[in-house]
């Protein structure tokens, strides 16, 4: 489980090969990054197989490949790290588990000045019914708070410090990111199905 904090920014050595290989350079979130534990690279939870002294290796399941943006990445694309939650810290962002749910499309990330900005991403229909004002949202590991939802389109403002700390100033519109719907109105949409009045 992870809180959508991104702790690290990451860049990309290469790609997935053919076999579903996919290598990071970073640095921060190796000092206690083991084989088989977990990281969360935009958002989606991978687990490292291979740790070296400037990065990490994952294997990337046809699932995530197909579910996920991790399939477009390239050398040198920046990407966002986030370590797993440890129970004895401080959860600062919303749970994320780093099940992503889809992709979405970057529509608009405009500048607001003094360092703030507003995204807008079209969210795929499907995932519309767990998107609500002021609910959470994890686009590309990132927790965010929706601040208006009409139609699929999600908006969410950006602070300074998350603009300035995340992959977000290399992202263009058309760009694809990693959407993860808050797992509680996943669970209450569930429950609210099978309810027999």
């Amino acid at each position: 489980m992870f809180t959508g904090i991104v702790e690290e920014l990451g860049t990309v050595e290469a790609g997935a090969d053919a076999a579903g290989r996919f290598s990071v350079r970073c640095s921060l979130v190796l000092s206690d990054l083991t084989p088989g534990a977990s990281v969360a690279v935009n958002g989606v939870c991978l687990t490292a197989v291979e740790i070296r002294t400037d990065g990490f290796s994952a294997d990337l399941a046809p699932e995530t490949l197909q579910r996920t943006n991790l399939g477009d990445l390239r050398a040198g694309d920046r990407v966002n790290l986030e370590r797993p939650l440890m129970l004895q810290t401080r959860l600062s962002g919303h749970i994320v588990q780093g099940h992503v749910d889809g992709t979405g499309v970057l529509e608009a990330l405009r500048e607001l000045g003094d360092g703030n900005w507003e995204l807008e991403v079209r969210a795929p229909g499907e995932l519309d019914r767990f998107l609500v004002y002021k609910g959470s949202i994890a686009i590309d590991g990132i927790s965010l708070t929706i601040a208006s939802v009409t139609e699929g389109l999600v908006r969410v403002a950006i602070i300074p410090h998350t603009y300035e700390f995340t992959n977000l100033g290399s992202r263009k519109a058309g760009d694809r990111v990693n959407v993860e719907c808050d797992v509680l109105a996943k669970h209450v949409d569930k429950l609210l199905k099978n309810l027999r009045i």
